[in-house]
């Protein structure tokens, strides 16, 4: 019986093929990276913003 089951198995092992994975889904797989991207990304909007409301004042006479 335990034979019947090994032999099933490696026929439904032997059917999968296999995939690369999307670059897009080893992207988002990764925390360290989204932890990044998620410090780095409002850090330098912010930095751009202030930079465009610095250059926005008008020069005093």
């Amino acid at each position: 019986m335990a034979t019947a089951n090994t032999q099933a198995e490696t026929v439904r092992d032997d059917d999968i093929t296999e995939e690369p994975i999307p670059a897009m889904q080893q992207l988002l797989d990764n925390p360290f990276l989204l932890l990044f991207i998620g410090i780095a990304m409002p850090t330098v909007l912010y930095i751009v913003w202030g930079v465009m409301e610095i250059v926005g004042i008008p020069i005093a006479k």
